[in-house]
């Protein structure tokens, strides 16, 4: 084979490897490369909804609306990006996500649980400007050594501020019904209802909180520091039936799942997640077993959702991030 056809053909197989694990990566084998940010340019479609018109730009933009198909993996819910109108899973094991009971994507596109306790408190992200700590709700299955359990609030530190975010407890689970508990410094946040419906702190003009969907799904935003995708959800009777939750007819066992975007961590950052942002982190789980299990959640715990002291905490209030919360977005 003469040397440009030699050329050509790795060109090719090149492009065609790349080509394959981008599908492999949207159908969910493997984990897939960061979503495009920023992270509130996703709308989310809502179940049963498909084919769904958003309009997917600011009104000044004068686009035409985005037409959107979820993927067949998702067929019911999924986020769209609406500069491509590409539509992503919201459980699609990308970097910085955490699904279920709970399943984290790290940093490093591994994917591991962290079963935690029911009732506990978790620091998930610890740095010196930024904490974030999960609480767990579940359910105790007497065959298992373990609890079942899922991410029901947030509590987050920077400076001298805290924000909480929270799936309130809900009996009979309705997708039209906002079920999203929102504070900032212990004062509630209202957001209109309706997509891109949007609040800004006045205290921190850098800190915004914007609607993904007229119900259950938000975009946090402290401009330069984080972005968190936020979406509300049931336990449904077939997810419990599949994995024998046990769920009953007193608690749909309403919970997150989230997507992570950070941009002002430092090497020394830890947490459940945290620790996978960081250079130095080694990987030491069975990547290649069917449920990597991190271990270690004594480490991890915390006696209330906004403590900062948890074993691996790293928080100190006046750290470079509080310089952030100053800034207008």
């Amino acid at each position: 084979m003469a040397p440009q056809q030699q050329t050509m053909a790795a060109a090719a197989i090149a492009a065609l490897v790349a080509v394959l694990f981008l599908v492999a990566a949207v159908d969910g084998t493997q984990p897939g490369p960061p979503l495009p940010a920023p992270l509130r340019k996703y709308k989310t479609i809502h179940p049963g909804k498909r084919n769904q018109v958003l309009t997917c730009s600011e009104p000044t933009d004068h686009r035409k609306p985005c037409v959107a198909t979820c993927p067949n993996r998702c067929p019911e819910e999924c986020l769209v990006y609406c500069p491509t109108c590409t539509t992503y899973c919201l459980c699609g094991l990308y970097p910085g996500f955490t699904c279920g009971d709970p399943r984290f994507t790290g940093a490093d596109g591994n994917n591991f649980y962290f079963h935690g306790k029911k009732g506990q408190n978790f620091c998930i992200v610890s740095d010196t400007g930024l904490h974030i700590n999960a609480h767990f709700i579940g359910k105790h299955n007497p065959a298992m050594s373990r609890d079942f359990t899922w991410i029901q609030a947030l509590g987050i530190r920077f400076a001298e501020h805290r924000l909480y975010m929270g799936a309130q407890k809900t009996v009979v689970w309705d997708n039209e019904v906002d079920r999203l508990e929102l504070t900032f410094d212990g004062k509630l946040i209202g957001i209109p209802d309706e997509i891109n419906g949007q609040w800004q702190s006045t205290t921190v003009p850098a800190l915004t909180v914007t609607r993904t969907s007229e119900a259950n799904g938000v975009s946090v935003e402290l401009k330069g520091a984080f972005e968190i995708l936020a979406r509300v959800v049931p336990i449904t009777d077939e997810d419990s039936r599949i994995h024998s939750y046990g769920v009953t007819e007193d608690d749909s066992l309403a919970h997150f799942d989230l997507g992570f975007k950070f941009y002002d961590l430092t090497d020394d950052v830890h947490g459940v997640l945290g620790q996978t942002y960081s250079t130095n982190y080694v990987n030491k789980l069975s990547v290649s077993a069917n449920m990597p299990i991190m271990g270690g959640g004594p480490r991890y715990v915390s006696s209330n959702i906004f403590a900062t002291y948890c074993k691996v905490a790293r928080f100190v209030r006046q750290a470079g991030i509080s310089m952030i919360t100053t800034r207008a977005s």
